[in-house]
């Protein structure tokens, strides 16, 4: 059946969407994300942090849809932080988040500008500064937790990342705390949201939003080791259509009485520790 939505404002499009059209691709998993890592609970205050991009924004817009229907008390505040933007960046990002009624709350830093003196290889540091700012932040609105735009296929592609050349069996985990700041955590409602739907609900309403915005790596983001694993699991899904689903689940359940050694909390552990015990 189809549904009418001539007349309908950019912003009522989008929300509408969410609940009808793309009801199983996004809202479902989102909200069984929610459930299932205990990410909201009742009396949170969570900033979710709006970087400009398509992930950011639509989970803006998903925590919005929450927000009017949950039984769970809970507030929101929408943080964007300008770590530098070129201007004509930085008036998309106001312009998407008018269009689509997220009261966004800007902050400056200079992050882009520290990261340029750390070298050759910025990104590590800069996500690190990046991080640490929001935290701050989102901590002096009087929030317990930050919420960012991570989603199921970022998890799958970190995953294998990790494994193809940080020589680590190692995932996203759906929150984490603070080491910093303390009572803090950050959480990813995403996780089970497939990047490819996030792309059909961006093209279905006409969407345009901020891609790649560092100016030290314009052209490259989104390249890289990423890109190399990208277009490997592009590959594989054309022998094995479920290839993203078997290592998502993989790490649900991971075996650690079949590998010979793991890191706990910072502390490595051999199968030897155990093994003397058996009979």
């Amino acid at each position: 059946m189809s549904r009418d939505l001539s007349g309908l404002t950019p912003r009522e499009r989008a929300e509408r969407s969410l609940i009808t059209t793309y009801r199983k691709a996004l809202w479902t998993p989102f909200v069984a994300a929610i459930k299932r890592y205990e990410l909201v609970g009742a009396g949170d205050r969570i900033a979710v942090c709006v970087s400009g991009g398509k992930d950011s924004m639509l989970l803006a817009k998903l925590f919005q849809e929450l927000h009017r229907h949950s039984e769970v008390p809970f507030e929101l505040a929408f943080l964007c932080m300008d770590p530098g933007y070129r201007a004509a960046d930085r008036a998309l990002i106001e312009h998407d988040a008018a269009l689509l009624g997220i009261p966004l709350t800007f902050f400056e830093t200079d992050v882009f500008a520290e990261a340029a003196r750390r070298g050759a290889s910025p990104c590590y540091p800069c996500a690190r500064m990046r991080r640490g700012h929001l935290y701050k932040q989102a901590q002096a609105l009087g929030c317990n937790k930050i919420a960012l735009g991570h989603h199921f296929s970022d998890v799958v592609e970190t995953t294998l990342i990790a494994l193809f050349y940080g020589s680590q069996l190692q995932a996203m985990p759906p929150k984490l705390h603070s080491s910093h700041y303390p009572g803090m955590q950050l959480i990813r409602p995403l996780y089970r949201v497939h990047e490819e739907d996030i792309l059909r609900w961006q093209r279905y309403n006409g969407l345009t939003f901020l891609r790649y915005a560092c100016p030290l790596t314009a052209g490259v983001c989104g390249g890289g080791k990423r890109q190399e694993v990208k277009e490997l699991l592009r590959a594989l899904r054309k022998q094995n259509p479920n290839v993203e689903k078997s290592i998502f689940n993989a790490i649900h359940a991971v075996c650690l009485d079949t590998f010979p050694g793991y890191n706990s909390r910072g502390v490595e552990h051999s199968f030897l520790e155990d093994f003397a015990q058996e009979p």
